[in-house]
């Protein structure tokens, strides 16, 4: 029996929410590519599901397809597949996923977000619609947008996607008093803001952060994605001079640090764009998190505060120069993490 436009309206939410927890498990793995999930669905049964794990691998509708195969063959034939991200109609490192879906005789294709390559964009629809293929899109397209936004951002400007992070005291110090020990937030914090770096390909700092902190800047917690490589460690600094003995330099990961003297922040997002980094991690100091505000290219703003007040000697979380104007979030959230809160939106710039 066919579902009325509601019943089938609240299906493809119910399916396309599946195929989004299966893209939320790609974020972080497939740069240059971005985190796509899929789901094939056949009378209201899930028959196959998968994701993008790397580029150069099967992309998520053939990891879906692929699933399918083993689990339920004879169901793929008349079935429906959703797709978080419209599917790719052109060959790259793999095939075209519209081939594979057509191969497949999968019947209808529901997608969320347009692809916003400019080589794939909107062509989904005429090459599966030209075979007798249904196509429905938008469907929690805002959802399915979201986690594509540092690909967007690399696909149509050519540099990354910017995440600004610090951790800071009530009176906005990033540093404590003389003789103190060194950390403001949390150990909770601290472990929570770590995972941010499963989500990026590098992560930068300054040169007296190096200096001062001899941070490791590694992927230490066991939520990181499986497969996630180290991301590049770049070390912005005007002089050169860093102690060759710090752990950026002799650690396992050392073939993982870069180091751009002389850059501005513009400049280091377009040589580390053209490497194919799709998102950055600025850890600071304030020197740098000043930089990069003040470049207007910071996508996203992650902030810990914690219930300590550090006095006016200490370090600014943002320094430098200062700010042209005050810098607006949207999409704030707010979380506590133990007894420290963690702040996160976008800047309206």
């Amino acid at each position: 029996m066919a579902l009325s436009p509601q019943e089938q309206y609240q299906s493809d939410l119910r399916w396309m929410t599946a195929a989004l927890d299966q893209a939320k498990r790609a974020v972080g793995l497939t740069s240059p590519n971005p985190p796509v999930g899929a789901v094939i669905v056949r009378d209201g049964v899930m028959v196959g599901c998968g994701f993008h794990k790397k580029a150069g691998q099967p992309h998520a509708e053939v990891e879906a397809l692929n699933d399918a195969l083993q689990k339920a063959p004879k169901q793929i034939a008349g079935s429906t597949i959703y797709v978080t991200l419209e599917p790719c109609c052109t060959t790259g490192r793999t095939p075209a996923c519209t081939d594979a879906i057509r191969s497949a005789r999968i019947a209808r294709v529901v997608y969320g977000a347009k692809d916003p390559n400019p080589r794939h964009q909107g062509r989904a629809d005429e090459v599966l619609k030209a075979v007798g293929i249904q196509v429905a899109q938008g469907i929690m397209e805002k959802e399915c947008e979201e986690i594509i936004r540092p690909f967007r951002k690399w696909i149509t400007r050519g540099i990354p996607y910017v995440i600004a992070k610090a951790g800071q005291s009530l009176d906005g110090r990033i540093t404590r008093p003389v003789g103190e020990p060194a950390w403001i937030t949390s150990e909770a914090a601290r472990a929570h803001a770590r995972r941010l770096r499963g989500r990026v390909d590098a992560i930068i700092v300054g040169a007296e952060t190096v200096r001062t902190d001899n941070p490791l800047l590694t992927l230490r917690d066991a939520d990181a994605g499986q497969g996630k490589i180290q991301p590049w460690r770049v070390v912005m600094t005007r002089t050169g001079l860093l102690p060759r003995t710090a752990h950026l330099f002799t650690d396992e990961h050392r073939d993982r640090t870069v180091v751009m003297k002389g850059q501005d922040f513009p400049e280091v997002l377009q040589e580390l764009g053209k490497q194919g980094v799709v998102s950055v991690l600025v850890e600071g100091g304030g020197t740098i998190l000043g930089r990069a505000f003040a470049s207007r290219e910071v996508d996203e703003v992650v902030w810990y505060v914690a219930p300590r007040i550090c006095g006016g000697a200490c370090t600014s979380a943002v320094a430098g120069l200062g700010l042209p104007a005050s810098i607006e979030l949207s999409g704030v959230k707010v979380s506590p993490v133990g007894d420290n809160v963690c702040i996160s939106g976008y800047p309206v710039w």
